[in-house]
């Protein structure tokens, strides 16, 4: 049975951003940052906007922490070690699992609260949000200027909206023109205006800032990629040499994706079958640079200079020869036992000294150079010779033999034909050996790789899987959900240290591959050793999984109400008068077609956080009030807490508080859900994106506007023969009943995750389990299991597939919290308190 371990880079620190629970204590003030443009560089490329653009301004922005995921731990709650512990087999508990004492939870809590203030030990981040405003937040208010050493880029390819995002986490057949693939997601739509809304020349002006900020974060010894197809690859060359400068470019790399060429019958021009990355560094003059080698193949890679054969009897001809003489073909498979292939090269060099320039005596003849000087020392030639590595070609001319195997490998160009995709799990994914020797040739162990085009999270992965640290964003719900999943349930081979006692940021220990050159038989020394940088040395004994990471998000901006707006937010006036007529005209929809209606819709004046009031069209109306969510981010729970102290001063009081949002963050919905206000109900509407997608649709979805939003069902189940042992199960949402007034349950048909923090500290969500209800037989956690199945108990893994928990125990007043994540990426919390439920 192997050991189950993983990575830490105990060694680094990361600033203690707020958990999203302690976010009402962040009382730093959003500053916007201007990034200037050097207005004396020499143009490489000219678009609308750009002169324009010369500066630009980016909110500085926290970035709260939502979710705190220890891989490891969730996995050994299902490992057999871990159920013997349980049966009192093993003695104590696992040392992970050791509890804070409450002194230390005491200082965690104080210091926490001093955001920005304190190092805490280094975790992986995936981000959700506007990259832009992420890369300004980590160089403004995190100091990391500097500190990143890779920055891969994986830009939309083109002006397609609906094929560049999946809407579902289940479904990665997306087409561009069938509206019901349209992403529903408010960023995601938001980020395809910013992007497209001029065509190509916002696409510039887009990819430009990102670059800059790219620019700004990396080490004087850093990389950047930009992966782009051949449609604009010119393009992001010339945006390149304006940021980094053409002197910095490092290479364009043409990786080969599908070996499909297209039906004969329907080509207009060559098939394209590759994409290109390109390369740019920091500085040039001292980036880092490890060179990676392919194994050379007889009659294949590498093989194409040696064309003659030196078969076990010495005796040397040419492989055309050979072939004529055997009949066949030489190849790897044919090739005779002991049987070596060599090529000749030349002996001479135009720069030398003279005393090189001497008789040479082979086989009865006399060679001197014909021009220039040999290449070796007399004594040296005298061991070539020895060495059987002269032969002569000619009566004048000998040449150096320089066998195939003399060094097995070749370096990397800048072609790649051995890129191909395996299984996709986003709609736009890029292939693991594209990334993973991008990743190898310009970082080390420790190293920290930054990807703002996080898609189904390849870069995260592969920095994982090489033991890099790593911060990935994205703006898409469906995206992190993917990438979530796909590290949580990620195995990867235990690569040795170079030093155990230093942690990974060591280095591992590589395989190493010898070089003979004609200098070290010359003057008789060792072969110099080559590293192989993607071969590290394996640990059998031990299997890997990924290390502790962070899940976060840019807070939402409070939306200002109508009697606040200045005159250039003449659009939010607009479209918040678009929402109360939609309001008043088609109510919000509950489960089973009914509605709630409204005899008025109007705007609330003396409020910020409360934008409208209404009166319900019912045989007893009811006074409602309308906080409406702002389109490009999630209602959060400040806005919460703002919209219901505005509420508790309204008079006569309202019998409604509608929140009506695109989305919902998790911890905002919890806070409208666990709030009791007698007399009050409180309601979530989750708004239709036809709103904001009208000129990218065809025909609206529907024509409903507003729909009730459920809470979530969760079931806390007691064990009748112990007071501290639960477990919990799912059993979907809870939908309000309009007609009826009461709360009816839903179902678990389209819940892709659910995770169980049962020790909640109101902070963030820590889960102990998690769960893939919708992973079927080969997502989820089945490929771990597979991997695994030694050290697992299937029969606890398999329930990790469900929507019912493993046993655990708690102590009352303790708090639990499920996080639920619909196949949508969208996010419920429930917070249940062991004894009031």
């Amino acid at each position: 049975m192997r050991d189950i371990e993983t990575y830490i880079h105990d060694d680094k620190k990361r600033t203690n951003n707020p958990p999203v629970g302690m976010a009402q204590h962040d009382r730093s003030e959003e500053k916007m940052k201007t990034y200037q443009y050097d207005p004396h560089l020499d143009p490489t490329l000219q678009w609308a906007g750009k002169a324009e653009g010369m500066s630009f301004d980016v909110p500085t922005s926290s970035i709260h922490i939502h979710e705190s995921i220890k891989p490891l731990n969730i996995i050994a709650r299902v490992t057999k070690e871990y159920s013997k512990a349980l049966e009192g087999q093993l003695e104590g508990q696992m040392s992970m699992f050791e509890a804070e004492t409450p002194a230390e939870r005491m200082r965690r809590r104080r210091e926490s609260i001093e955001f920005y203030q304190h190092g805490v030990d280094w975790t992986n981040r995936m981000i959700a949000g506007d990259s832009l405003v992420i890369m300004n937040s980590l160089l403004e208010k995190e100091g990391m200027a500097g500190q990143v050493q890779m920055v891969y880029m994986d830009p939309p390819y083109g002006i397609k909206y609906g094929s560049n995002f999946q809407p579902f986490v289940d479904k990665r057949d997306v087409k561009d023109k069938k509206d019901e693939d349209l992403s529903q997601e408010p960023e995601m739509i938001k980020a395809f205006r910013d992007t497209w809304e001029l065509g190509i020349h916002s696409y510039l002006s887009y990819l430009r800032d990102r670059l800059l900020l790219a620019r700004e974060l990396l080490a004087d010894t850093g990389s950047v990629f930009v992966q782009i197809s051949d449609e604009n690859v010119h393009l992001i060359r010339n945006l390149c040499d304006e940021v980094f400068g053409p002197e910095n470019f490092v290479s364009q790399i043409l990786y080969k994706k599908t070996t499909g060429a297209g039906s004969p019958n329907e080509l207009t021009a060559p098939a394209s079958v590759g994409d290109y990355i390109v390369w740019y560094a920091k500085s040039k003059d001292n980036f880092k640079f490890h060179t990676l080698f392919k194994g050379k193949i007889p009659d294949g890679d590498g093989s194409d200079s040696y064309n003659r054969i030196e078969l076990y009897n010495g005796e040397r001809l040419s492989v055309s020869e050979w072939e004529k003489r055997e009949k066949t073909k030489l190849a790897a498979e044919t090739m005779p036992p002991k049987a070596r292939l060599f090529t000749l090269s030349c002996m001479t060099s135009q720069s030398g000294v003279d005393k090189t320039k001497y008789p040479v005596e082979l086989e009865g003849q006399t060679y001197v150079p014909a021009k220039g000087v040999w290449k070796t020392s007399e004594d040296g030639m005298k061991k070539l010779i020895a060495a059987k590595r002269v032969m002569p070609t000619s009566k004048s001319e000998i040449r150096y033999v320089r066998y195939f195997d003399d060094f097995p490998c070749m370096p990397l160009t800048n072609l790649w034909e051995d890129c191909g995709m395996a299984d996709k799990v986003y709609v736009v994914q890029t292939a693991l050996k594209t990334i993973q020797r991008c990743i190898l040739m310009t970082t080390d162990p420790g190293d920290l790789v930054l990807d703002i085009t996080c898609g189904s999270g390849t870069t995260a992965y592969v920095a994982e899987q090489w033991g890099r640290r790593w911060i990935t964003c994205d703006t898409s719900r469906v995206a992190i959900t993917l990438a979530k999943q796909r590290l949580m349930t990620a195995t990867f081979d235990y690569y040795k240290l170079a030093h155990e006692e230093q942690g990974v940021g060591s280095g591992f220990v590589y395989k190493t591959v010898p070089h003979i050159t004609l200098k070290s038989i010359a003057n008789n020394e060792p072969p110099a050793q080559e590293i192989l940088y993607d071969q590290p040395e394996i640990d059998k004994t031990k299997v890997r999984v990924t290390g502790p990471f962070t899940v976060e998000a840019l807070p939402a901006p409070v939306v200002k109400p109508l009697d606040d707006v200045v005159q250039n937010d003449d659009d939010i006036s607009a479209k918040q008068t678009d929402w109360r007529d939609q309001l008043l005209a088609t109510g919000i929809q509950g489960r089973g077609g009914a509605r709630l209606m409204f005899s008025r819709v109007e705007p609330l004046s003396g409020t910020r956080y409360l934008q409208a009031e209404a009166e319900t069209k019912e045989e007893t109306p009811r006074r409602a009030v309308i906080c409406f969510a702002g389109e490009t981010k999630p209602l959060d729970s400040r806005m919460v807490a703002l919209a219901l102290d505005e509420a508790e001063n309204l008079r006569p009081a309202p019998k409604l508080i509608v929140f009506a949002a695109f989305q919902f963050d998790p911890e905002a919905a919890k806070d409208i859900d666990s709030t009791n206000w007698p007399g009050v109900t409180l309601l979530k509407a989750q708004m239709n994106t036809d709103l904001m997608t009208e000129d990218l649709k065809k025909k609206r979805s529907s024509d409903q506007s507003f729909w009730l939003v459920g809470q979530p069902d969760v079931e806390l189940i007691k064990d009748g023969r112990s007071k501290t042992k639960f477990k919990v199960k799912v059993n979907g949402f809870d939908y309000y009943d309009v007609k009826k007034g009461t709360v009816e349950s839903g179902s678990t048909s389209r819940i892709a995750m659910w995770m169980l923090d049962t020790d909640y500290d109101g902070m963030c969500i820590e889960p102990d389990m998690v769960f893939f209800p919708m992973g079927g037989k080969k997502d989820g956690w089945n490929k771990l299991a597979k991997t695994l199945k030694t050290e697992i108990n299937m029969d606890l893994i398999d329930k990790y597939a469900g929507n019912e928990s493993l046993w655990f125990t708690a102590q009352p007043n303790t708090a639990i919290a499920v996080k639920i994540v619909d196949d949508r990426g969208i996010e419920s919390l429930k917070v249940i308190r062991i004894g009031d439920e």
